[in-house]
């Protein structure tokens, strides 16, 4: 089975992030994705999505009921979609009241325009239309018609022209060129068959695995040890020590919280913190205000049970989109997936380095490289080697 680059989700031999600059823009980018673009190996949005520090990646042809993009259409004064049609505005109108938020939708034309017609929010949001500098240089997929261009090139053009410096986003198609070039040398040098395109009848990866993979950009990966008292003195338990990390850019989140019942026998045991630095944890409110402020509306909480969510509702977070790792697990091993360390063990997941403390870290860093994993098979055009049957679901 080939290895994937984690951030461009390319073959690790045909990687192109080296290449990718990282560009400040006065403008929010919001990329929309029709789900099929995301399996196409050349395709150039999360390419322009890794360049731009201001912008951000979805997936789905129908999006009602998104908090993001429901927030978004709040303002249309302040957004515009990137989308041609006869109501469409020039680039030279919009500069003179220029969109705070542009929104991108990324597939094939058919596609786009069946985001766009699907979606009544998007419909409704004023639209941009531009005719590029120059003809696309995506010789490695056809484009219906001359004035077409790639998603990246789209963006770099309209940015540059909205922001008045063209030259500082050209330097977006870098990774673009250098993927060009790569590709078209092994088409040159090939000596076997092409790579098919995936058709039904073919293998996919199960559906479970390629909607994590799917949602990788929205994950953030939780793990939650508790102040557990036993059943009998009715005390419930409470959160003392969260840990997260984003999936997508690494940043994470720890906090040790006080606990306001009396600390049990065996919390600092289980949670392999000294009593005293559990004692002297931040106040509840004050960590909890810190987590939601690290939570972007659209993201998905992703645990390995639902313990920790229970944990984190009844300490009073707004209750938020959430994930079980273990049930996809369970489906790729075809089997019982056992603790999230042993699942690391048996789907021989990649080695991820520790950063939180106490058992919590080991869990979530555990937690981290079994969701590395699966969202490696959800994006793969292989199937995985055979991995042994580890007994029935339950």
């Amino acid at each position: 089975m080939r290895t994937f680059c984690i951030k461009c989700l390319r073959p690790e031999s045909a990687c192109y992030c080296a290449h990718v600059p990282q560009l400040q823009t006065r403008t929010r980018v919001v990329f929309l994705q029709h789900p099929r673009e995301r399996r196409v190996a050349i395709g150039t949005a999360r390419m322009a999505h890794l360049s731009l520090t201001n912008s951000e990646l979805h997936r789905g042809v129908d999006f009602s009921g998104h908090a993001r993009l429901e927030e978004l259409a709040k303002n249309p004064e302040r957004v515009a979609v990137l989308f041609p049609g006869e109501d469409a505005i020039s680039v030279e109108e919009a500069q003179a009241n220029p969109p705070e938020t542009l929104i991108v939708v990324d597939g094939t034309w058919p596609q786009a325009k069946k985001v766009v017609m699907r979606n009544p929010v998007l419909a409704a949001l004023p639209r941009i239309g531009f005719v590029p500098r120059r003809p696309s240089n995506y010789r490695i997929r056809a484009e219906p018609a001359d004035h077409c261009v790639s998603t990246i090139e789209a963006v770099a053009e309209i940015l540059g022209q909205l922001e008045g410096k063209p030259e500082y986003f050209d330097r977006m198609l870098g990774a673009f060129e250098f993927m060009v070039d790569t590709q078209l040398e092994r088409q040159e040098t090939r000596t076997g068959p092409n790579r098919r395109r995936i058709y039904k009848g073919e293998w996919r990866p199960p559906l479970e695995l390629r909607s994590l993979a799917d949602a990788a950009d929205r994950l953030v990966l939780f793990y939650a040890e508790a102040n557990a008292h036993p059943l009998e003195a009715g005390i419930p338990p409470e959160l003392v020590h969260l840990v997260a990390v984003r999936y997508a850019t690494g940043e994470r989140f720890e906090a040790v919280i006080a606990p306001e019942q009396p600390l049990a026998y065996s919390t600092s045991l289980h949670v392999e913190l000294p009593e005293e630095e559990l004692r002297a944890g931040e106040p509840r409110a004050q960590a909890l205000a810190r987590f939601e402020a690290f939570l972007r509306p659209y993201d998905e909480l992703t645990v390995w049970t639902s313990f920790a969510l229970d944990l984190l509702w009844n300490s009073g977070l707004t209750r938020r989109a959430a994930r079980n790792v273990r049930l996809v697990t369970a489906r790729a091993l075809k089997g019982k997936a056992g603790g999230v360390e042993q699942a690391v063990e048996l789907l021989k997941a990649p080695e991820v380095a520790t950063w939180a403390r106490g058992r919590a870290g080991r869990r979530i860093n555990a937690l981290e490289a079994v969701t590395r994993e699966l969202v490696a098979r959800g994006n793969a055009t292989e199937p995985p080697a055979k991995l042994p049957r580890t007994g029935s679901e339950g």
